[in-house]
């Protein structure tokens, strides 16, 4: 039983980081930033801007 607790947390950790929940969480923690639409919109911004920015070639 305990295995599948342990199975079950792995597999919603990975989730959460695939989601980017974790790292959401980071940023608050960064910037001392409670939960909100706002700093929700400024974190993916970040994200997208960093993710986009950077030139690709070919």
């Amino acid at each position: 039983m305990k295995s599948l607790r342990a199975l079950g947390a792995s597999i919603l950790a990975l989730l959460r980081e695939l989601a980017d929940e974790n790292a959401y969480r980071r940023y608050l923690d960064t910037y001392g930033l409670a939960h909100s639409p706002q700093a929700w919109r400024a974190f993916s911004d970040e994200r997208a801007k960093m993710r986009y920015s950077r030139a690709k070639c070919c």
